[in-house]
């Protein structure tokens, strides 16, 4: 008898110990930009310190009302100064799900055009591909230099050195195709729900970014520099859309679950052609709508439609990058669509991914 009530006992405790591991709340980090005595970038009425907080108290109060199963861990709640290291340290400390990193977009003074750009950004770690992207990168991880002995602390990085962003493409972060499905996702939102324009997902090297250990995007609202961009993001009304947006994006993604998540990730490269089987240019209706695709193989080798490698995939495309060829599946105007497709793909291929095209041109 007293052998039985042991075993019950010894059942109860594994039923709790499961039960608690199942019920951990998913764990959002939310990283106001800037603050105290670093007040990001200025705009004639106010400043991106105190945008990016707002919002980021606003989305955070969103998900806070209408999320019970999500716990929202904030970088900073107030005008505070805090290192680049230390909101990592914040994110890394929670065992945070997703860090969302909040920014307010600006050009140089000298920058024609400064007072009419406009355009919201979501950015996921990597190697600048472009000049703007790395000039982005290099504004925001400026920041350091308020730091003593910043040098030390980030292991002699050089945040004005181009030489010194080589170590994001070296070290690939394994959430990356997690946090590029939740960008798409964050862009999907700011044009459709806060208006603005579509600037598209990109990649830089972010130190914020590149030091936290879960997926991780950082966001650009909008452009301080242009008057009219400033007036919205410093409205309640502009706020408001803007938190509403992110907040829309996060459940979204919340919805998809693991589909992102996978063991590795090669960032899709711009501007290539899409070939047919004869490797002629494939006739591509060219418009401007979005299509997504799934990337599940690359190799140097040009293979035939009815190759074994696809495992009974049919309808493959395939492009030619450098010189790898790399096969697409299951074009689709829908996300959700495409990601329902990854789901049945990754049975097959592990690594696979999405990939998002804007007519017959990959997406930045």
């Amino acid at each position: 008898m007293k052998q039985l009530s042991l075993s019950i006992v010894f059942l109860i405790g594994i039923l709790l110990f499961s039960f608690n591991v199942e019920s951990k709340n998913f764990v959002l980090v939310i990283d106001a930009g800037h603050g105290g005595k670093d007040i990001g970038a200025p705009g004639v009425k106010t400043n991106e310190k105190n945008i990016n907080l707002e919002v980021a108290l606003k989305f955070g109060a969103l998900v806070e009302k209408n999320m019970d199963d999500v716990d929202v861990v904030y970088t900073r709640k107030r005008d505070k100064y805090v290192t680049l290291q230390e909101r990592a340290n914040i994110a890394n400390d929670a065992k945070g799900d997703l860090f969302v990193s909040i920014h307010t977009n600006s050009l140089d003074k000298r920058a024609k055009g400064r007072k009419t750009v406009q355009g919201s950004s979501t950015y996921t770690l990597g190697l600048h591909r472009t000049k703007e992207n790395l000039a982005v990168a290099m504004r925001e991880n400026s920041v350091i230099a308020l730091e003593e002995d910043y040098s030390t602390t980030y292991q002699g990085f050089d945040p004005n050195s181009s030489e010194s962003y080589i170590i994001f493409e070296i070290n690939q972060n394994q959430h990356m195709a997690q946090s590029v499905n939740f960008a798409s996702l964050v862009q999907d939102e700011f044009k459709t729900t806060a208006k603005r324009v579509d600037r598209g997902v990109r990649q830089a090297g972010f130190l914020v970014l590149y030091k936290t250990s879960m997926p991780a995007v950082l966001v650009e609202l909008d452009f301080i520099c242009n008057p009219t961009q400033e007036q919205f993001m410093r409205s309640d009304n502009g706020q408001d859309k803007l938190a509403q947006a992110l907040y829309n994006a996060f459940e979204r993604y919340r919805k998809l679950g693991d589909s992102a998540s996978v063991p590795s990730y090669a960032p899709p490269v711009e501007d290539e052609e899409i070939t047919d089987e004869s490797g002629e240019p494939q006739e591509v209706e060219n418009n401007s709508g979005i299509t997504y695709k799934i990337q599940f193989l690359a190799g140097r080798v040009k293979l035939p439609s009815n190759s074994s490698e696809f495992k009974g995939l049919k309808g493959v495309e395939r492009y030619k990058d450098g010189k790898m060829y790399k096969y697409l599946y299951g074009a689709t105007s829908s996300y959700e669509e495409a990601v329902a497709t990854l789901k049945k793909v990754r049975r097959k291929f592990k690594d696979a991914y999405i990939v998002e095209f804007e007519g017959d041109k990959l997406k930045k």
